[in-house]
């Protein structure tokens, strides 16, 4: 039987620790003391406290069934169903195909996470947390995804020692991980096809659930500033529509790899935008990107490559702005100075899963900018940086001097 790892506490110098330690190790020590534990519960003064601790412990440990639990809702479209009319379990178990003593189940549990609620006369309509569902694509379409990724992370584990060989790495065409050998496990059957498929099914799923950040960006910053946008690895073009619908003085160009470029373009005939937006196909790890920009914007990119990839698209990007010219960064982070965020746990075993990207500080961004030769870097505010945290910085000068060391920037 292997022994247990040594888990007696390290101590240190008292003259070496700061005062705060010794007060957090009291603390630890009184709220895990059973007797303290007891009284808590037990207290008038209290009790309000350990139920929401407890509850909130409780719902880290369920979350996982309560991801299941909008998954099938999502596959048996029951809150299109609902939303549609308000309808009884029967209605629904019809509806669906399902047994009633089975979707009975899912129903009220759909109920107590807020995806439901009870109506009148027996029936179930839209609740709260199923509203913004039904209204965004992207959700569903990132629900059915994660249900990939949830395999992968069946061994925490496993993931964390050996990150590389991953259902969900199988399915980002942009993966330059070894593919695995035809012995092993087959990637999930969709997208299946190869080829430009792949690339249409995975643009399709961050174009629909770019949507969020599309509105946080043209909430957030003034491009009616600038005359000419280029998004680097811009999918669809769906970024760059929209932005062309809310401005229509800019000219814009989209860059991505040649088989989704081929589906931008095709995209953007549909789409109305004319001779008003111009696409280039290329890698930005190899090739340069074009020139004529005054703005770079740099969708949820970086935070799928490692620091290496990163520096040298962002020195590319530097390459191809005129003096003056800016680059609008926008993807999820870190908290500033490593204060948690609720998004933090999920992107961190998202990204790993996904291949060699990591989820990063708006210090560290700012660190691989002003690298790149970025000058002036500041966050823009944005009202809901969930989905996205964003960065702008500015080109004023060619070259970048060896010897310089990025200086701080504070964020809030």
């Amino acid at each position: 039987m292997p022994s247990l790892p040594n888990t007696a506490p390290l101590t240190n110098p008292v003259d070496q620790e700061h005062w705060r330690d010794r007060l957090d190790r009291l603390v630890d020590r009184w709220t895990t003391a059973p007797a303290l534990q007891r009284w808590a519960s037990s207290s008038i003064l209290t009790r309000w406290l350990v139920r929401r601790r407890a509850e909130r412990l409780f719902g880290v440990m369920a979350g996982f069934v309560h991801s299941q639990v909008l998954l099938g809702c999502v596959r048996l479209k029951l809150l299109e169903a609902v939303h549609a009319s308000p309808r009884t379990p029967a209605q629904l178990a019809q509806l669906t195909g399902m047994t009633e003593a089975g979707l009975d189940r899912l129903l009220d549990s759909a109920v107590s996470i807020g995806l439901l609620e009870r109506r009148s006369g027996g029936r179930l309509g839209l609740g709260p947390l199923g509203a913004p569902v039904v209204v965004h694509q992207g959700i569903r379409d990132m629900v059915e995804h994660n249900a990939t990724l949830y395999q992968d992370l069946a061994d925490p584990l496993a993931l964390l020692r050996q990150p590389g060989d991953t259902r969900m790495n199988r399915l980002w065409p942009y993966s330059q991980t070894p593919q695995p050998d035809a012995a092993a496990e087959p990637a999930p059957a969709n997208p299946s096809t190869g080829g430009a498929d792949v690339f249409a099914h995975y643009s399709d799923l961050m174009g629909n659930s770019q949507r969020f950040v599309i509105d946080e960006l043209l909430a957030s910053y003034p491009f009616a500033d600038h005359r000419h946008v280029l998004d680097v690895g811009g999918g669809l073009g769906g970024w760059v529509t929209a932005l062309g619908q809310a401005h229509p003085h800019l000219a814009l160009s989209l860059f991505d790899l040649p088989p989704v470029a081929r589906l931008a373009a095709q995209a953007s005939a549909r789409n109305g935008l004319g001779d008003r937006l111009k696409v280039h196909g290329g890698s930005f790890i190899d090739d340069e990107l074009p020139t004529g920009a005054d703005l770079v914007t740099l969708l949820r990119v970086a935070h799928d490559h490692d620091d290496d990839t990163v520096r040298r698209l962002l020195r590319a990007i530097h390459r191809c702005l005129p003096m003056g010219g800016s680059l609008l960064l926008a993807e999820p982070m870190a908290g500033p100075q490593g204060e948690p965020t609720p998004t933090a746990p999920y992107y961190h075993f998202y990204l790993m899963a996904m291949g060699p990207g990591r989820l990063r500080t708006p210090e560290a961004l700012t660190g691989l900018m002003q690298e790149a030769g970025f000058t002036h870097i500041e966050p823009v505010p944005n009202p809901m940086p969930i989905h996205a945290r964003l960065l702008v910085g500015r080109k004023t000068r060619q070259t970048v001097p060896s010897s310089e060391t990025p200086a701080g920037v504070t964020f809030s």
